[in-house]
């Protein structure tokens, strides 16, 4: 890293749920190709990658290290820095515990704060903002992005501008952040041209924060210094210490420094910035056809005006509809007019109370060697479908309720049963009786695919004993 290298730290922390079915704590929205063949975490990476930016801090939590990592890398991005989260606690501590790892190389280098999961169309647009935001920072401000508002809208907060700041033209001083508004006041926000959009990316210096933060919110930094002197090197991630992150207030870094601190200052911009928090920002971050629909996947429509239809396999077909939102997944399905879009969470909120694990599980679950996916659940049986990486290797293992039975469909695979080393190729099996201890390998050039029958008296992936993990798992 140069002394003049901008250090993008990506912020990976939410679980979209206004997105569900398709963006579950399992797998958020940050993970999925919203708007193009990338995922939001790739996209957003990108934007802050080449000449002028040092390799991204990523802040994750524990659960989505390797699908980060693995995305990361899928990108062409090297060398990242990803830290792990014992559990979420909002984005000050995210914050100050990238500061700290910032200042260990150099303090007085300028950071660019952004979350993983919001969409910009014009990226040009956005670099030559960075800059004049560098600019500021390096002169002590904290500097938000103010997206200029085309449209009322009552889901962002909103930012008042006060005088063009001296030192650098084109920057403002921030006069005071304003809370998600109601209707009537975010017509006079929107139209009044001293208000902006808050975009939620900040740019400034690690010694910058690392001051505002100990006047301002000293628990917060006094935790994640806790946590980064406790941490620990894991394979790509450093781990922070889980006991001395919790004791972080969980606050954000708008309540914990930005309302507070002197040195705030905002780029205004038209980046064609959008948070896609919600299927409705969804539609409209969207190319739309001439019936102003959104089609994503095997869908077919006739006569439908203004809908988002988006399906993750099945054809799925519309007829005569306006302004709805159809998301078809292979175990859900969401139903609803468009302008009901912020209200998603309260069905989600209704599942999780009925302890349906569809509010925040996908059938498709992500493990550092790959994939599985649950087929069939039947009494005492269940069918699954395991995909795994050239060079992927699960668990030594074994289970105390249920045997298993492995049928390659593609690849090849290396089998420890007990003493034994069996290499199996398509259409070739392995029984793994209860209790034998086992591994699974794909020693292969192409990923390995087989489908798995378990049968016994409880199925749960609790009943895994490691022995031994690669991937430092318990």
């Amino acid at each position: 890293m140069s002394a003049t290298d901008i250090v993008p730290v990506i912020l990976s922390g939410g679980t979209g749920s206004r997105l569900w079915p398709l963006s579950r704590e399992s797998n958020p929205k940050q993970f999925w190709p919203l708007l193009s063949g990338r995922t939001m975490v790739q996209e957003t990476a990108l934007r802050a990658s080449g000449p002028g930016f040092a390799p991204p801090i990523a802040v994750v939590g524990e659960a989505h290290r390797f699908l980060v990592a693995e995305q990361l890398r899928d990108a062409g991005i090297a060398d990242p820095q990803i830290v792990l989260e014992p559990e979420g606690r909002n984005s000050a501590p995210a914050i100050a515990t990238a500061a700290l790892l910032v200042a260990e190389a150099s303090a007085d280098a300028v950071m660019w704060i952004m979350a993983a999961d919001a969409a910009i169309n014009d990226v040009p647009a956005l670099h030559a903002a960075l800059a004049l935001a560098a600019a500021a920072a390096r002169t002590g401000r904290i500097v938000t992005f103010g997206v200029r508002p085309d449209q009322p809208h009552t889901g962002f907060g909103y930012i008042e501008m006060a005088e063009a700041l001296g030192e650098v033209p084109g920057v403002h001083v921030v006069a005071s952040f304003k809370e998600k508004p109601d209707p009537e006041t975010a017509k006079r926000l929107s139209t009044d041209g001293k208000h902006v959009w808050n975009s939620g990316m900040f740019v400034a210096t690690a010694a910058t924060l690392l001051q505002e933060l100990a006047q301002h919110a000293p628990a917060v930094l006094a935790a994640a210094r806790a946590a980064l002197a406790a941490s620990a090197r894991d394979l790509d991630f450093i781990r922070l210490g889980a006991e001395e992150f919790r004791r972080a207030p969980s606050v954000s870094i708008d309540y914990a420094v930005m309302e507070h601190t002197r040195h705030a200052a905002v780029v205004p911009a038209n980046l064609g910035w959008s948070d896609v928090g919600s299927w409705d920002a969804l539609w409209e971050a969207s190319p739309q056809d001439a019936s102003r629909n959104v089609l994503q996947g095997p869908v077919e429509s006739l006569d439908s005006e203004g809908c988002l239809v988006r399906s993750e396999g099945i054809l799925t077909a519309v007829l005569g509809l306006k302004d709805v939102v159809l998301v078809v997944t292979d175990d859900a399905v969401l139903a609803m007019p468009r302008d009901r879009a912020q209200d998603v969470k309260q069905i989600v909120e209704r599942l999780r109370a009925k302890g349906n694990k569809l509010a925040t599980e996908h059938r498709r679950m992500y493990r550092p060697w790959g994939h599985y996916e649950g087929l069939i659940l039947g009494d005492r049986f269940q069918v699954k479908q395991i995909v795994v990486r050239p060079g992927g290797k699960l668990s030594l293992q074994k289970h105390h309720h249920r045997a298993e039975h492995w049928v390659v469909v593609s690849g090849t695979a290396r089998v420890r049963r007990d003493a034994e080393n069996i290499l199996l190729t398509e259409n070739q099996s392995v029984y793994l009786p209860l209790g034998c201890t086992h591994r699974l390998e794909n020693p292969g050039m192409i990923p390995l695919a087989l489908i798995e029958v378990q049968v016994g008296s409880y199925l749960g992936e609790d009943d895994i004993v490691r022995i031994e993990d690669t991937y430092g798992r318990s």
